[in-house]
């Protein structure tokens, strides 16, 4: 498995296929790389599609002695950053849900020269107070439990705590139609129960990265500093974290955004609905790639 160049110490594992245009496709938690498969089958080879695990995740580096800015938003940019410009990428579009789905924002604020367009996922910028509503709470609890000392104590080390962990969050998120294969679960459990690997993986959200904690301080930016890049988001019909009113205000922090709806589908969109993730990040690519050419 080929891996990065460091940066700040962290080398970043991922996968690539196919030739041409550039994509770039960032996971969520609690998943890896792997998180794109069905994308990655649905797209076939007419793009060059890069898949990194992000710091913490997977197979790239954990570095335990790190305090937990080293998995914040702006670590994980850095390195994405970093493999876009180590491998030469140009300007690829870049799809993300969940945790991916924050980095690839990052990235198109702090580098839009490095962006051709966005494909996301919840969870998009102008939630604010509701976070703290009543429904919100019930299903954000596991945030304010990442950031205490318990994971380290009843979760991390422990596969077979690992393993009934993730399968709540990967049973309770996804749609009705949607259940994850057991020997799937089983690799992700081999990932996440090395001891240390579970506390790496929830660096982001005691880095205070996480939903709960970003929501309320979020401010509209001046229509000058809105997200340059065009962007599609795909809101799924079932994710019980990100409700599709929470969807009313992105046009305050996009320059040009299209959202469509993804009937049927839970939060693990891209396993869920990936022939639809297929059909905008292709479509994002041509349009970017026409948008490039036009104004050379």
């Amino acid at each position: 498995m080929p891996v990065s160049a460091p940066v700040d110490g962290f080398r970043l594992a991922y996968g690539r296929q196919g030739a041409g245009e550039a994509v770039v496709l960032l996971h969520g938690w609690p998943g890896d790389r792997a998180d794109w498969r069905e994308v990655l089958a649905c797209l076939g080879e007419p793009v060059d599609v890069v898949a990194p695990d992000l710091r913490g995740f997977g197979e790239s580096d954990k570095h335990l002695e790190e305090d937990d800015r080293a998995y914040s938003l702006g670590a994980q940019v850095a390195s994405v950053v970093g493999l876009i410009e180590e491998l030469g990428l140009g300007r690829p579009v870049i799809g993300g849900y969940d945790v991916g789905s924050r980095v690839a924002q990052g990235i198109a604020r702090e580098r839009p020269d490095l962006v051709g367009a966005l494909v996301l996922a919840p969870p998009l910028p102008g939630v604010g107070e509701r976070v703290l509503g009543e429904r919100a709470q019930k299903e954000f609890w596991y945030q304010a439990f990442h950031r205490t000392g318990l994971p380290e104590r009843i979760i991390d080390g422990r596969p077979d705590a690992v393993r009934a962990y993730l399968e709540h969050f990967w049973s309770h998120w996804s749609g009705p139609s949607f259940s994850l294969d057991g020997s799937e679960l089983d690799r992700l459990t081999s990932l996440y129960g090395d001891p240390g690997a579970f506390v790496a993986s929830i660096g982001w959200y005691r880095a205070g990265a996480g939903t709960v904690a970003t929501s309320l301080g979020e401010r509209p930016p001046p229509a000058q500093e809105r997200i340059p890049a065009p962007t599609t988001v795909l809101w799924p019909e079932h994710d019980p974290l990100f409700p599709r009113e929470w969807g009313d205000r992105i046009e305050e922090f996009f320059s040009r955004v299209t959202v469509h709806a993804l009937p049927g589908a839970g939060h693990f969109s891209p396993l869920e609905a990936a022939g639809r993730w297929a059909e905008e990040i292709l479509a994002a690519r041509a349009d970017s790639v026409w948008s490039s050419r036009a104004v050379r």
